[in-house]
């Protein structure tokens, strides 16, 4: 039983099933190995074994009686921005290290009806803001491929968690890239879906139109299965859509990749900055697909040089007002001794936050003051819906779109990255949330230094079982997805 973590989702759900092994024996495989390797990756904030095990039991009896759902006694690990009940939810902040929420994010609940083990919450960008995870106050995480690397952000302790198999899969959260580009730097398959398609009720604001959650795995097929959980209408998130939800699995191999027109934009691989590995394994990535029968379509998007300043507008600007209900009163952190309310206020705030969320907030707080709103955040939603026609005039001749997720591989921990250099560095991804598409990231190979690099697919709106399907198809091909990290392969 020393290798359990090596099953795929539909292995496990089999030999839970057929009594190869228990919830209980699964649940503490994993949290034995957290115990042992996760000294080295720090991709855990709270492990909760205690109620792992307790939840385990639960799912074994279930198991027993014959009424178990297909996921009954698999365990996960959440992004620590999804609020869950009675465990610590800090956002990757100090500003929440102190707060234990009353309630579970939808997102959160949805596991516990499907039968999911929470085994923990996992590290983050401090309230999503970055792309390194060492944006957090509680230190940064490793890339499980070199410890010396960063698993990219903010969803890293998600992306690391499960390239270490710490955890089997994870859900993450996508505000500007960050499933797809800690998916790339780790080697793994993230999914963002199209806004409105998971809740975001109990899920910590940064940029209210941007963010969206979803899952972290090593293929296509478990993120599937996973989505088949998170996905749905929500009564409580008003910009959740009611629109009828796939059957992700069960779709894998519903879409043929023979015919399937791929858009390639000229723009996305004559960017400065894109590494030559990258570029080299997204072209032999497109070449396979070729050889299994799509088409390569050369494609234009003409708004490539708006993304970054279109987004660094808006998601900051969103970023201000979310983040102004931290004040030191209600909940979280609060300052010692503070003279009057006015101290309170900027005591709590400036201590409670950290230097890229005190950025974030500055930036946004201008683009929104009088004076500068209309020059600023109202041409920056007006450019938003030029990208997102950019988008839609490309899908009207190709049914997906190709780039790298990232440019590069992951960074080296303590990088000295300017702001503008990381902003950069989100190229890539930050169009799919400006314009609310869905995209996913697949593993497709290594750099010089065996480093993963990530193929990007983009997809039409609600075409989630599509991306998932393709991606599916060319794992099927392939073998990049399989490939784990070193300190993955160790056995406790």
């Amino acid at each position: 039983m020393t290798d359990l973590h090596r099953l795929s989702i539909r292995e496990m759900t089999e030999g839970l099933k057929n009594a190869q092994f228990s919830s209980r024996e699964l649940t503490q495989h994993y949290l034995n190995r957290i115990a042992k390797i996760d000294t080295q990756v720090k991709s855990y904030v709270t492990v909760t074994a205690e109620q792992a095990l307790a939840q385990a039991d639960a799912a074994d009896a279930v198991l027993k009686s014959g009424t178990a759902g297909i996921l009954t006694g698999i365990p996960l690990a959440h992004k620590d921005i999804f609020c869950t009940q009675g465990i610590k939810t800090s956002a990757g902040s100090k500003m929440l290290d102190n707060f234990i929420s009353p309630y579970d994010a939808t997102v959160v609940a949805k596991g516990k009806v499907a039968g999911l083990i929470t085994l923990g919450k996992v590290n983050m960008d401090e309230f999503a803001m970055g792309s390194t995870s060492e944006n957090s106050y509680y230190g940064a995480t490793a890339n499980p491929w070199n410890l010396n690397h960063v698993p990219g952000g903010s969803s890293g302790g998600s992306a690391a968690a499960v390239a270490a198999d710490l955890a089997p899969f994870a859900t993450g959260t996508d505000t500007g890239g960050s499933i797809r580009q800690p998916a790339s730097f780790c080697g793994l398959t993230g999914l963002k879906p199209t806004y409105g398609r998971v809740s975001r009720f109990g899920m910590i604001a940064y940029a209210s139109s941007l963010d969206q959650g979803g899952p972290l795995a090593r293929s296509a097929e478990d993120c599937a299965y996973l989505m088949n959980v998170i996905a749905g209408h929500d009564q409580k998130d008003s910009t959740s859509m009611e629109k009828d939800v796939d059957d992700y699995v069960a779709n894998l191999n519903a879409t043929a990749v023979k015919g399937l027109r791929i858009g390639i934009p000229k723009q996305y691989f004559n960017v400065t900055g894109l590494a030559a590995d990258v570029k080299a394994r997204v072209e032999e990535s497109l070449k396979k697909l070729e050889d299994m029968g799509a088409t390569l379509v050369e494609i234009d998007l003409d708004m490539v040089e708006s993304y970054v300043p279109t987004y660094y507008l808006i998601a900051p600007a969103e970023a201000s007002s979310n983040l102004s209900r931290y004040d030191g009163v209600r909940y979280g952190y609060r300052c010692e001794k503070p003279v009057d309310l006015e101290d309170l206020y900027k005591r709590s705030r400036s201590e409670g936050f950290g230097a890229e969320v005190q950025r974030r907030i500055l930036i946004g707080t201008y683009a929104l003051s009088a004076g500068y709103y209309d020059a600023y955040y109202v041409k920056a939603q007006k450019v938003r819906r030029l990208i997102q026609q950019d988008f839609l005039k490309a899908f009207e001749n190709v049914d997906v779109i190709a780039a790298p997720s990232a440019p590069t591989t992951a960074y080296k921990i303590g990088a000295s990255l300017d702001p503008v250099e990381m902003y950069l560095g989100d190229i890539y991804t930050i169009a799919v949330n400006l314009a609310g598409l869905p995209a996913i990231n697949a593993p497709v190979g290594f750099d010089s230094n065996n480093l993963p690099v990530g193929l990007q697919l983009i997809g039409n709106y609600w075409s989630e079982s599509q991306l998932l399907s393709v991606v599916h198809q060319y794992q099927q091909a392939t073998d990049w997805h399989t490939q784990r990290a070193t300190i993955a392969q160790e056995t406790v």
